[in-house]
Parts: structure tokens; C-alpha cells; sequence
């Protein structure tokens, strides 16, 4: 009799579970997932490291639930922690719940809104500031990009740092983030990148306004904060990881460095800068990110100087 009423109040429970589902899920509307997409959001599986398409991606933006739709993460709590899956240090207020993982020792975080996988989140590893890192699937995002008036620019001019140093405080640069561009070799170190065997150039990515700046003001900045005609390097710093260039991500770009090239060159001086089209952009690592600001320093091999 004991084990009747156990198995009569457990149905009992499950109905009430289901019925508890049921309300929570009514008014809310699920993209179909493919098999792929519910090993992971539904089943709670890991894609493979360095796989996913988010990982590398530094766009202006949201990042959403790939099932339900709900905004998740800003891009600007982005960041490059090597790990191999995106990485965020805080998330849109609400939008991520902290669970406790099966496995008894991490904590799983989901979707607020549909209870999505989206992987784990980590405390104490000092990546930044925050001291947080969400570890997320990129198959358990989707990216919308904020339609406004950001665009990015890249140049390389010696060592990235110095050039951050003085991009990162022009009015109307939202963002910026250093890293490796124009090699053979796919998510590069910076020790492979220094061996110069890859063929990347150290180069900063700049997010900036439109309304607030201009591309040229940009250009103006790098050919004025480091010598645009060493051919080897820069000041101190000598090898191919250093030279000058440009990489540019449309016409009106490469138009405007070239106006500002023969400007330069009929005052007299001899060009050694670079025009590329834009390739990939590999993050550095995180500690090569804003790293005067975090020394509290200034920049040894750049310095402004006027020539427009």
C-alpha cells in the first residue's frame, strides 16, 4: 500500500511539474534547433575549443540566445582569454542564471529566459577587472550587430602598445584592441609572432564613432605617433613584426591613406607605410590588452609629433 501512494504521488508531482512547464513556456517562441545545436543548448554538451565562430569575434554588438532569442551579453564585456570558447566578464543584468553544474564542482550558466545551456562561469582567474569569466558555447549564440554609426580601423606602427596608448584616449574611439594581422598562421602567439616565421605585424583594431571622429582623424594620429618612414621597425623596437602599415576595410579608407601618404611625402618625406586590405585580426593576449593603463606608464618608442 506504502508503495502505491509513492508511485501515485510522484505521477501526481510529474504532472505538476509538467503543468508548471507547460505555463512557463506558453508565450514563449523556440527556434528549431538542429541536432548539433541540441547536444549542446539542450543536452548540455561542450562544442570543441577554437571551433566556434564567435570565438575570435570583436564586433560592436549582442550577443543573444541561439533558442530563444533574449539578449545575453554586450560585445563590450568581451574579452581574449585564450581559453578557446567566448569569453565575457559580466552579463546584461537578468539575462544569465547561475546553476550548480552535475559534475558537483563547476557553476553552469543558462538562459534566464528558456534555461538554454550556455556553459560555465568562472571567478578568481584574474582576466580583468571584474575578476569574472563567463565561458560560453558559440553555438548557444547568435550576434546582432548594432546598426549605428561604429566602424573600425587598423593600423600597425611598431609596438602596439604605444600605439593603444594613444588611440585609446582620442575622443570618439569607442574601443580598442590589440593584436596580430597580415601572417600565415592561424591564432598566432606572441612569441610565435616575435620569432617573425608567421609574417603578422603587431596592429591595433579601432572602434570609433563617425559622428564624433573621423577615419582621417584616425589616420592623421598614426602617421603623427610613430615615425611612418623606418623601414625596419620601429625606433628601438627592429624586426617584421614592427613595420608600418595600414590595413584598410573599404575604398574610402585606402583613398583617405593615400591622400594623407602623398601629403606626407610632398612635405619631403619618404613613406615606408603600407596600404593592405584588411585580413584577419587575431586578438592578443589578454595582457598585451590596454597595457600602458595597466602599468601606469607611458610608451618608450612613440611619441606625437606634428606633421599636418
Amino acid at each position: 500500500m506504502r508503495a502505491i501512494i509513492l508511485l501515485i504521488s510522484l505521477a501526481l508531482f510529474s504532472q505538476c511539474r509538467q503543468g508548471e512547464s507547460q505555463i512557463i513556456n506558453k508565450n514563449m517562441t523556440y527556434k528549431q534547433l538542429t541536432e548539433e545545436e541540441k547536444k549542446v543548448i539542450i543536452e548540455k554538451g561542450t562544442e570543441k575549443p577554437f571551433t566556434g565562430v564567435y570565438t575570435d569575434y570583436f564586433e560592436p554588438g549582442i550577443y543573444e540566445c541561439k533558442q530563444c532569442g533574449a539578449e545575453l551579453y554586450n560585445a563590450s564585456s568581451k574579452f581574449h582569454s585564450g581559453c578557446g570558447w567566448p569569453s565575457f566578464d559580466d552579463e546584461i543584468p537578468g539575462a544569465v542564471k547561475r546553476i550548480p553544474d552535475a559534475d558537483g564542482r563547476r557553476t553552469e550558466i543558462i538562459c534566464a529566459n528558456c534555461g538554454g545551456h550556455l556553459g560555465h562561469v568562472f571567478v578568481g582567474e584574474g582576466f580583468t577587472e571584474k575578476d569574472t569569466r563567463h565561458c560560453v558555447n558559440s553555438i548557444s549564440l547568435n550576434f546582432k550587430p548594432i546598426e549605428n554609426n561604429l566602424d573600425t580601423a587598423i593600423f600597425a606602427g611598431g609596438c602596439f602598445w604605444g600605439v593603444e596608448y594613444y588611440f585609446s584616449n582620442l575622443p570618439g574611439v569607442k574601443a580598442t584592441e590589440v593584436g596580430y594581422i597580415g601572417g600565415n598562421k592561424s591564432n598566432p602567439t606572441y612569441e610565435e609572432v616575435c620569432s617573425g616565421t608567421t609574417g603578422h605585424l603587431e596592429a591595433i583594431r579601432v572602434v570609433f564613432d563617425k559622428e564624433k571622429t573621423s577615419y582621417e582623424d584616425l589616420a592623421k594620429l598614426f602617421f603623427e605617433i610613430h615615425d611612418p618612414t623606418q623601414t625596419n621597425g620601429q625606433g628601438p623596437d627592429i624586426g617584421n613584426q614592427y613595420l608600418s602599415a595600414i590595413f584598410y576595410n573599404s575604398d574610402k579608407q585606402k583613398e583617405v591613406s593615400e591622400k594623407l601618404i602623398k601629403i606626407l611625402e610632398e612635405k619631403g618625406l619618404d613613406i615606408a607605410t603600407k596600404l593592405n586590405p584588411a585580413s584577419k585580426f587575431w586578438p592578443a593576449e589578454n595582457y598585451h590588452q590596454q597595457y600602458y593603463d595597466k602599468k601606469r606608464g607611458v610608451p618608450y618608442c612613440h611619441a606625437k609629433t606634428k606633421r599636418f
